[in-house]
């Protein structure tokens, strides 16, 4: 099944800004689902190119596009799953890792979003925000087409040999793991922050 999307505006086209009750709704609402709970279907190529367009539509300052995807699904994705059951075997807590590792096996389609350091005046902090920015785009723009997604690290994004297996350079760091499918059962609501809680104004 295929979402139409609008196309891209182009480049110097004026983007108003217009007030959208449906968005409010469905933030309001917002719920990754479970991992383990992700099936098939999940996006085709033509709804997985749109997903990863709106993702990077994302604040980046400077626009250095400090970010990246790696695509993780059918065979491909067996064996990246395979090489990391034969890391965790070689680990003292191998039964451990390994069991975590249900929650990259289930769905579909996994997208790692890989942060990726520019040179020059833009500080990392900001670098590694936007990539952030960017998980959290594909995790809201996948939900609006109707898949379940969730966005997950855990110890294979940190890894080393994990992220070698991955293709991540030096200078990248993994921001997640966005696995996406259809959700086999409807997520529970779970409890949310006191936002009054966190919340000051300043005063001076």
């Amino acid at each position: 099944m295929t979402h139409p999307v609008p196309a891209a505006p182009l480049f110097g086209e004026a983007a108003p800004i217009e007030a959208s009750a449906p968005t409010l709704a469905f933030l309001a609402r917002r719920r990754s689902a479970s991992a383990l709970a992700l099936r098939e279907p999940g996006p085709g190529d033509e709804d997985l190119a749109t997903l990863l367009r709106l993702a990077t539509r994302v604040p980046d300052h400077g626009k250095l596009a400090p970010w990246r995807f790696v695509v993780l699904h059918g065979e491909a994705k067996h064996r990246f799953v395979a090489g990391l059951e034969a890391i965790a075997a070689t680990r003292p807590d191998s039964a451990k890792l390994s069991a975590k590792l249900g929650k990259i096996k289930a769905p579909p389609l996994t997208v790692a979003v890989i942060s990726r350091l520019q040179p020059g005046e833009i500080p990392e902090w900001e670098q590694r925000l936007s990539a952030g920015a960017v998980c959290a785009n594909l995790i809201i723009a996948a939900q609006a087409m109707g898949y379940g997604a969730n966005w997950i690290t855990d110890w294979y994004a940190y890894d080393p040999a994990a992220t070698e297996l991955l293709g991540v350079a030096e200078h990248e760091r993994v921001a997640g793991f966005v696995h996406i499918g259809t959700a086999a059962e409807a997520p529970l609501e779970r409890v949310r922050p006191d936002v009054e809680a966190i919340t000051t104004v300043w005063a001076g």
